[in-house]
């Protein structure tokens, strides 16, 4: 039986990340929101993350969340996650995972979603779908862990090693998908007396939260450093709202179902990033123009939230720059030999499957070419930069999905059974 599994090092890692998180106001930005921004003008001080104003300004009440960065970033970001004991370490840190003190933090999420993209595999400290930055593209049926997370940490603190370590790479591990039916069913939720023998990993932990002090952007800190006119904490106020809802629609793409095909698994990859494509098109008017009304040294403020936690990502960070992450060529060889010896392919098949093989190339390519420049340094540019890559996903997984269904259709049910057990079997 598999029995999905953590490292005792995520464990540890994780305790240090939230103590530090929650134990130290500086070094880095938070994660979570609520209670203290709203319900009030923003009179008298900002400093130290603590509640803004109190008097007869509307709208959400956004609290100063645990900030991010600490000791070793860079070190905690590349550690190896030796898994052992996944589900106990989950239930110790539930809580955490509640209030949102382990997803506050980009090194801790990379270390979770690892963690839980191994499941099953006793022993194992990376697989070959691993994301340069230790993260995971795909942890059983879901697409991009922790989605809104990896978009506000970009656009607001200038951290993109999540973001843009998604690319091609993920789009093949769709279509050679590591895990075989039963490991993926250990994701999903468990029904009466099999919740009690459940050992899988529960899949929304991984999708996102619902509750408003933990999710969205972190107003409260762009609060405190640009300290807003009542007529800008309106549009703020307005940016908070967007953000939250917009973190509900990316929640709300978490598949609830196995994807037990390859054009299953590029249709739920598609559905993921079209998500996220609404998601920040809600966000985007609304931080414009919260940016737009600020003054230049408020706009300078703004983009300084940013600027400590680039260079402490580049001086730390051994993985190299954002563009050489993204821009890397993916050492992802065609199993020719396997799809050759397992499906006996007629000629058609093999032109349909040259089709996609030649698809696939293009999309790495146009994927490779469109990695933004790092000296993207402000929220909004950052945001537009966002959008932009989120296209081109979604048009080379379109353009994939499509020869790789065209393909598909010509196989037998025999072939296709033979070709999804192509990527479970590189695994083992």
């Amino acid at each position: 039986m598999l029995r999905p599994v953590i490292g005792i090092a995520v464990m540890v890692l994780a305790c240090l990340l939230a103590g530090t998180a929650l134990g130290k106001g500086g070094g880095g930005h938070g994660g979570g929101h609520g209670g203290g921004h709203g319900g009030g003008h923003h009179g008298g001080g900002h400093g130290g993350g603590h509640a803004h104003g109190g008097g007869h300004h509307g709208g959400p009440r956004f609290a100063a969340g645990a900030r991010h960065g600490g000791p070793n970033f860079g070190q905690i970001r590349n550690a190896a996650v030796r898994p052992a004991n996944f589900h106990n370490a989950l239930n110790l840190h539930s809580s955490a995972f509640r209030n949102g003190r382990l997803i506050s933090n980009p090194a801790a999420r990379a270390q979770i979603a690892a963690a839980a993209a191994l499941a099953g595999w006793h022993g194992a400290s990376s697989g070959w779908w691993q994301h340069a930055g230790g993260g995971y593209g795909w942890v059983g049926p879901l697409f991009w862990p922790f989605a809104y997370n990896d978009l506000y940490d970009y656009t607001i603190w200038g951290d993109g090693l999540g973001f843009w370590g998604y690319g091609y790479p993920d789009i093949y591990a769709g279509i050679f998908g590591p895990y075989g039916y039963d490991g993926l069913a250990t994701y999903l939720p468990q029904r009466g007396h099999e919740r009690r023998q459940a050992r899988g990993v529960a899949l929304d932990q991984l999708c996102g939260s619902d509750r408003r002090e933990i999710v969205g952007l972190p107003i409260d800190q762009i609060a405190e450093a640009v300290q807003p006119t009542e007529a800008q904490s309106a549009s703020l106020d307005e940016l908070g709202n967007a953000s939250v809802d917009a973190a509900g629609m990316i929640r709300a793409s978490c598949p609830t179902q196995v994807a037990a095909t390859a054009p299953g698994r590029l249709m739920a990859m598609q559905q993921r990033i079209e998500a996220m494509v609404k998601a920040v098109d809600l966000v985007q008017p609304a931080l414009d123009k919260f940016y737009g009304s600020l003054t230049d040294e408020q706009k300078a403020r703004f983009n300084a939230l940013a600027e400590d936690q680039r260079r402490a990502t580049a001086s730390n960070s051994s993985g190299g720059s954002l563009v050489q992450n993204c821009g890397a060529s993916a050492a992802l060889d065609w199993p020719g030999t396997d799809i050759e010896a397992r499906l006996h392919p007629s000629d058609t098949q093999r032109a349909a499957l040259q089709v996609l093989q030649d698809t696939s190339a293009k999309v790495s390519a146009s994927l490779k070419a469109a990695c933004q420049p790092a000296d993207v340094m402000t929220p909004p540019a950052r945001m537009a930069a966002v959008r932009k890559r989120l296209d081109v996903m979604l048009d080379g997984v379109k353009s994939v999905r499509a020869a790789l269904e065209d393909f598909y259709g010509t196989l037998s049910d025999e072939q296709k059974a033979q070709f999804e057990a192509i990527g479970p079997r590189r695994t083992s």
